[in-house]
């Protein structure tokens, strides 16, 4: 990898995010808890140098790798060609900044049914959101982020670790962690811990509100998240008054704080409030 680095001229960015997995019992062990079958079209965001692209290719139909700096892009197809020519005809690089990828910009006929990356620290949570709202097709995932970032997205309703993300997230999919990742894996060595989250696509939540005003309704509430929620709604209900006619016509009681209700809470408020 390090030659490889060499030859392009690329030295990892903190502004990119970019920490190298070189570790080859790590990216075997992501493909085998990714749990793979051969029909499956895996979205790669942040491929970097291609370590764990390798691993994927040989387990699925397709691997479709988002890379938002140019020269790595513009690699990666070598780098496979090179490395595992039989199976270059499974890979599409997008170049392109994962947080506005569209559906129209994956392959065509190639419509991803799993995430598989190792995701940027700093775009980590909006990235794997983002890819969940515009790509309904990604059923599974399994990704790489901050081992505390991990703690909080799939912690339940009722905890200190649960807030704005962890609902988020349940609006789309069901979060579980799925173990550590030590950091002598990564070139650079990060100066965080890591792990991996795996996520289920789940039905999301039967409401008459759009996803933005839950989501809205979550932001509020957690943006004072020791307050009740009389108070903490206040500001988007337009009173602690007007907030707590709100919470009772939902069947929350006001008195309670954001921590302690799911996302169906949040989008039965969401839909009182467009009432």
């Amino acid at each position: 990898m390090r030659a490889l680095a060499r030859r392009l001229v690329v030295r990892p960015t903190k502004r990119l995010g970019q920490n190298f997995v070189h570790d080859a019992n790590t990216v075997r062990r992501i493909v085998r808890l990714a749990e793979l079958g051969p029909e499956d079209v895996v979205l790669e965001i942040g491929p970097g140098l291609g370590s764990l692209t390798l691993a994927l290719l040989p387990v699925a139909a397709a691997v479709l790798a988002v890379e938002i700096d140019p020269v790595l892009a513009g690699a990666l197809p070598d780098t496979v060609a090179e490395r595992a020519p039989t199976l270059a005809g499974r890979l599409s690089v997008h170049a392109g900044d994962a947080l506005r990828l569209r559906p129209g910009d994956v392959a065509a006929g190639r419509e991803p049914t799993a995430v598989v990356a190792n995701l940027p620290y700093n775009v980590g949570v909006p990235v794997l959101l983002h890819v969940l709202e515009q790509l309904p097709s990604v059923r599974t995932g399994l990704v790489m982020i901050q081992s505390e970032v991990v703690d909080r997205l799939a912690a339940p309703p009722g905890g200190r670790e649960y807030g704005a993300p962890s609902a988020k997230l349940a609006w789309y999919a069901e979060a579980r962690r799925a173990g550590p990742v030590p950091r002598s894996v990564f070139w650079p060595v990060p100066g965080v811990d890591s792990a991996l989250l795996a996520v289920r696509r789940r039905a999301q939540p039967a409401t008459t509100a759009s996803r933005e005003r839950v989501f809205a309704v979550v932001d509020a509430a957690f943006a004072q998240r020791r307050k009740t929620l009389r108070g903490a709604l206040a500001g988007l209900a337009g009173s602690p008054s007007a907030a707590e006619q709100l919470l009772r016509a939902a069947g929350v009681d006001p008195n309670t704080r954001a921590e302690r209700l799911s996302i169906e809470d949040f989008a039965r408020i969401a839909a009182a409030e467009s009432h």
